[in-house]
């Protein structure tokens, strides 16, 4: 989830630049990588303005690998796209909050979610408290682990609780 402007443009790629370690390291295994996200909130309603296509070009230039982005994050047209794609490729799925299954916690949304994979990486600390299904169902279907952002955000939340700073 990135801020935006009005016509589009990402304004701050912080939290895209925080994720690289992780599908960079994904990708340099020869795995493919299929990426799941939000951006804003449109209530489980399509909305151009808050399409997965507004981030694509960050993505890919940070990544620099091409990115190809889907036009929905579930369906028989992703399942295919996933199936057929090649060590190294990049798929970024549709704004997963089209779906008002997903902050529903649809299980069989995360049945659909699950099917384009075969591990799940959690790298999203600041959504973990939500009970969506990209984020509670999927993990409890396929293999999971956390990403390096997230690592390293419990190590420095550990080092917080263990050794505050005291004024």
């Amino acid at each position: 989830n990135v801020p935006l402007k009005e016509n589009g443009e990402v304004t701050d790629d912080f939290r895209i630049r925080a994720t690289l370690p992780t599908m960079q390291y994904i990708l340099a295994q020869g795995a493919k990588l299929v990426v799941m996200s939000h951006l804003g909130d449109p209530e489980g309603v399509y909305d151009e303005r808050l399409s997965m296509r507004r981030v694509k070009e960050k993505l890919t230039e940070h990544l620099q690998v091409a990115v190809e982005v889907a036009r929905d994050c579930i369906g028989k047209e992703i399942e295919e796209k996933t199936k057929n794609m090649k060590e190294g490729e990049v798929l970024l799925l549709e704004n997963l909050r089209f779906h008002k299954e997903e902050e529903e916690n649809d299980r069989s949304f995360s049945e659909a979610l699950a099917k384009f994979g075969d591990v799940y990486v959690l790298d999203a600390f600041g959504v973990l408290h939500r009970e969506h299904a990209s984020l509670v169902g999927v993990p409890k279907i396929l293999p999971s682990f956390g990403g390096l952002l997230l690592k390293k955000e419990i190590e420095g939340l550990q080092k917080l609780l263990e050794n505050p700073l005291h004024p």
